[in-house]
């Protein structure tokens, strides 16, 4: 081989590997956008409700329109990157989010400000797909624990930060300004993603899109959603919430049923074949019903207990906020290198011991006291989030990413939204009282039964990761890792698809 094209693959290689981090920029630009709106309008709800005169009806809406959207149009969006091109599908969602995000910030009205942040929800959930699959595509398998660390670590991130910098921004400037705080965000993820990220699509299929099941999915999903979210104000048992989850059960039945029937389904369900899939989505939901009901119970509890204002509350995250900044991508690195068996286990189970240490808390705590439950709930945040994430993606083909990715952040997104239903419903259970009417006393145990309800899922999800959950990477073998650098140092590897990942 002479010297020219010694020097022709060495620049290319070096092309390629700058390119996959520049991928990882662009998505993790996106991502923070995307988590950052689940939080940060919570606290800047007062604002809203004074300036727009809005009822309680139109701020609950203000959060739960995103919410639904969302997590209704995950797999859709997943499903349609994998067929017209993840990248042409991520673009379209980041420019629809900006779009919503300045009429949000130019609302006049909370209908206004309710219908921009359902279409928020659909641009993020034309995104957060791609996020995941862009990144498994431009990463070799036995690099992607890595990719994933940072990912993750982005994602908690912007949970934690988004109360903190809500409160901020809403004292300092006003309740508009954390919507425009997304169009330089999402100009700078266009920007990154038009030069770094190639495009990428399953190449086993058509362009066939399945009408039937994306509304039969979102029928059974939207009523699904929308009964965990209004099931502790209408009541559980109420004629409504039993009509909504009767029609989600009859819908994604319905779901099923067309996808065992047509050429190109939705959702491919081989792939709850493969264990590692399975129990990557399950713990996916578990953590994240953890996540945002400890969230949300904590925040409360600081500001109608301990008497902080929205951006005092906010502050008090920060150590579980660095605790993931600095362990989620050295648990990627660790899971690439030993399987993420043993992370997640060890990640929920400090989970649990947070968890179970918040359900000591009484009225006369301190933050102090609370502080090594926060720090515990960030180690154990990090060390799941990424190695679980890892042996759900790594378990597809790249392919096959697209709706892999939508399929994962659709089993989160419920997880969240179950888990402020279902704490909730227990804490109104125990208490006896709203959050508005809760004596501090009251507010404590019922917060103490929640707390304690979450220990002991995440305590299950740790045996179901020991057990469904191989302990090696499935696929990741050194002759693979070979194929792959060797794929990266080829003459045409920047205008060539990587190979597909052995699931």
């Amino acid at each position: 081989m002479g010297q020219d094209e010694e020097v022709t693959r060495y620049r290319h290689l070096i092309t390629d590997d700058n390119r996959k981090w520049w991928t990882l920029g662009a998505m993790c630009f996106a991502l923070f956008m995307i988590m950052l709106d689940n939080t940060v309008v919570n606290v800047a709800l007062p604002s809203i409700q004074r300036d727009l005169g809005a009822s309680i009806s139109g701020l609950e809406w203000t959060v739960n329109g995103y919410t639904l959207s969302f997590a209704v149009l995950l797999a859709t969006g997943g499903r349609l990157g994998d067929i017209f091109g993840r990248r042409r599908i991520f673009l379209i969602g980041v420019i629809v989010f900006a779009l919503s995000s300045a009429t949000a910030g130019l609302a006049q009205s909370s209908t206004d400000l309710v219908i921009s942040r359902v279409v928020q929800g659909v641009g993020a959930a034309l995104m957060m797909p791609g996020t995941l699959s862009i990144i498994t595509d431009a990463f070799p398998a036995h690099e992607r624990g890595k990719a994933m660390g940072t990912w993750a670590g982005v994602s908690a991130l912007a949970l934690a930060v988004g109360p903190v910098l809500g409160g901020l921004l809403t004292e300092q400037v006003s309740w508009r300004a954390i919507f425009y705080l997304n169009i330089p965000v999402a100009a700078g993820a266009v920007a990154a993603t038009i030069f770094a990220v190639r495009e990428s699509r399953d190449t086993t299929v058509g362009r066939e899109v399945d009408y039937l099941g994306v509304a039969a999915l979102t029928a059974g999903l939207t009523a699904l959603v929308l009964a965990l979210v209004e099931g502790n104000a209408w009541g559980w048992t109420s004629p409504g919430i039993f009509a909504l989850l009767a029609g989600s059960v009859l819908s994604l039945a319905a779901f099923v049923a067309i996808e065992l029937r047509v050429r190109a389904p939705m959702v491919e369900f081989r792939f709850f074949a493969d264990r590692n899939f399975v129990g990557a989505v399950v713990v996916a939901l578990i953590i994240t019903f953890a996540m945002m009901g400890v969230f949300f119970f904590l925040a409360i509890y600081l500001q109608n207990i301990l008497s902080y204002t929205p951006l005092e509350a906010g502050v008090r995250f920060l150590p579980s906020t660095l605790m993931i900044v600095g362990v989620a991508p050295v648990s990627g690195r660790l899971a690439d290198r030993f399987g993420p068996r043993w992370l997640i286990v060890a990640g929920l189970a400090i989970l649990t011991l947070s968890l179970w240490s918040f359900t000591g808390i009484a009225v006369d705590s301190t933050y102090l006291d609370l502080l090594p439950g926060f720090m515990l709930l960030g180690i154990g945040i990090a060390l799941t989030m990424s190695p679980m994430t890892s042996a759900a993606m790594n378990a597809v083909a790249v392919e096959k990413a697209g709706i892999a990715s939508g399929v994962l952040s659709m089993f989160r997104m419920v997880g969240g939204s179950l888990g402020v239903a279902v704490t909730g419903a227990i804490f109104q259970a125990s208490a006896g009282h709203d959050f508005e009417t809760a004596t501090p006393q009251s507010f404590v145990d019922g917060l103490s039964d929640a707390m304690m309800v979450s220990a002991a899922l995440t305590l299950i999800g740790a045996v179901i990761a020991a057990s469904a959950i191989r302990a090696k990477p499935k696929g990741v073998s050194a002759a693979e890792a070979e194929a792959d650098v060797a794929l990266a140092m080829s003459p045409d590897a920047a205008d060539r698809a990587p190979a597909v990942s052995r699931p």
